[in-house]
């Protein structure tokens, strides 16, 4: 495990230690895990409002005359789409048919863009952009003085309006708006998030962070908001089926097996996508499903999936106990031909064939 004096710190971990957080590394930062337990924060969050401090993401700003060109060259989704105010869900293809990361792209203006990235990939996706940038666009890594905080649930916008003249309701999903907020300038608002119970992202400067945080836990009360951590954050993320980089996607995973051709345009030119197209018309031999335990059983990131003979068809990539549903879920790639929704099949846990069943993600309708 790596030690915490190399970890690097949000600017809000004292706060986090404070009020009893469990903190492990995670993607090189000293993150809560959880505070209460994570079943306590995933329920807080889909009935009413939690909050994550997500501040260990990268933020990279493209500026210039040709951001746009260089956005398109090396993302899958299309950009030019993007006006003032609208975000967009992308990745970055590598050249070998796998994924460098996915991300969500803010258009600022036409010429000024900001990219949202992995923690664990900012250096990789940092040197992939500079790669590709022979237009000279202007680059800027502003990852180590940006602070996120994801206020996520159906009290969320209640908890945040209190704090802002912007008119939350008007900002529609994947749209945001910059600001002041509880005092603060220059705060960027996203209607966006990774529970699919609703809410908003905020993105400042790490000056305001403590000042935020407490704000927005005070606006909260009423509606008894909790701080939640990565532990709560995984468990809803997984219940509605949204893929988690490094498990469910990574370096050697197709974008078309995994569920991302709604975001891989053929209409430009990109990295691989004479290969991605080639591979879509041809066809995808294996696709990642969701599938829930019949049997009892926790599924866990690489057991493999096995059909009724005990061979195998594929490899589990995410799974956990459902805290909203109360049993076993997952997601995996499995061989096209068993990935139709009901069919039966098996997850090898500790040498034993456990039944689980192929179903249609979200594994939680709205």
């Amino acid at each position: 495990m790596e030690e915490n004096t190399t970890l690097k710190h949000t600017a809000l971990t004292a706060i986090h230690q404070k009020a009893g957080a469990k903190m492990v590394p995670f993607a090189g930062y000293l993150m809560p895990v959880q505070y209460t337990g994570i079943n306590d924060e995933h329920e807080t969050v889909r009935n009413a409002v939690g909050m994550f401090d997500v501040s260990h993401m990268g933020e990279f700003i493209l500026k210039g005359d040709d951001a746009l060109d260089l956005l398109q060259r090396v993302t899958s989704n299309d950009a030019s789409k993007l006006s003032a105010g609208k975000a967009q869900y992308s990745y970055f293809p590598n050249e070998t048919g796998g994924i460098i990361d996915d991300l969500i792209v803010y258009c600022i203006d036409e010429k000024t863009f900001m990219l949202v990235v992995n923690a664990s990939n900012i250096e990789k996706d940092w040197n992939w952009l500079q790669k590709h940038n022979n237009k000279k666009v202007e680059m800027h890594d502003i990852s180590d003085k940006t602070s996120l905080l994801a206020v996520q649930g159906p009290k969320a916008m209640e908890t945040l309006q209190k704090l802002t003249s912007i008119a939350l309701a008007d900002i529609p999903y994947y749209n945001f708006a910059k600001g002041e907020f509880a005092g603060c300038h220059n705060v960027l608002i996203s209607n966006t998030g990774y529970t699919g119970a609703g809410g908003f992202e905020l993105y400042f400067e790490n000056q305001y962070a403590e000042k935020i945080w407490n704000d927005v836990m005070q606006a909260g009360q009423p509606f008894d908001i909790k701080p939640a951590g990565l532990g709560s954050r995984d468990t809803l993320r997984l219940e509605m089926g949204f893929c988690l980089y490094g498990n469910d996607i990574d370096d050697n995973t197709s974008p078309l097996e995994a569920g991302l051709g709604w975001i891989t345009k053929f209409t430009k030119n990109f990295t691989n996508s004479d290969a991605l197209k080639q591979q879509k018309e041809q066809g995808i031999a294996n696709k990642l499903v969701g599938f829930e335990m019949i049997d009892r059983g926790i599924p866990r990131h690489d057991y493999e999936i096995c059909n009724a003979s005990g061979q195998k068809i594929g490899r589990v990539t995410s799974g956990t106990q459902s805290p909203t549903l109360n049993k076993a879920i997952g997601m995996g790639y499995v061989s096209k031909d068993q990935s139709a929704e009901g069919t039966e099949i098996f997850i090898k846990i500790r040498e034993k064939l456990i039944k689980a069943a192929v179903v249609k993600i979200p594994f939680i309708k709205k």
